[in-house]
């Protein structure tokens, strides 16, 4: 068994494709326009995880699924969440803040932080090996919102 991908609806193609890829630096690997169906799959790979070359069909995927015709999407909360390795959290949670992203749930433990995409989905970001000392202005910061 090998996992494959993840499919996440999204009511945004464009804003959903900026907030993964120029964001969170994920990587667009292929991509699928179904007129008679009215809708468009989105492959992405997280920059570690991608391969090249038809192998990266073997890379773990999230696909994004939008619908042509509108459709209102609720439980993202419901879903549970996506989870992310990166390599310096404490980088990566003041980058997006500065792009404007809400950091949920703040790495205060220097382990673990929680965001949000543009239609409500939780993402965990983990940092990869051991944790990062505490350090402000994570440590003291409170949790904003839901995760």
């Amino acid at each position: 068994m090998r996992y494959l991908h993840t499919m996440i609806r999204v009511s945004d193609l464009d804003k959903s494709l900026d907030f993964f890829c120029n964001k969170l630096g994920m990587r667009e690997v292929r991509r699928v326009v179904n007129e008679a169906g009215r809708f468009t799959l989105v492959f992405l790979a997280a920059p570690d995880d991608q391969l090249t070359g038809p192998e990266n069909r073997k890379s773990p995927l999230l696909e994004l699924t939008y619908n042509w015709d509108p459709e209102v999407y609720t439980g993202g909360r419901n879903f549970g969440h996506l989870a992310y390795e990166v390599d310096d959290i404490y980088a990566l949670c003041h980058k997006l803040m500065e792009a404007g992203i809400t950091i949920n749930r703040p790495p205060r433990d220097g382990n673990m932080a929680f965001i949000k995409t543009p239609d409500g989905i939780s993402i965990e970001l983990l940092q990869k090996g051991a944790p990062k000392p505490p350090q402000e202005p994570w440590a003291s910061m409170p949790n904003t919102g839901t995760w």
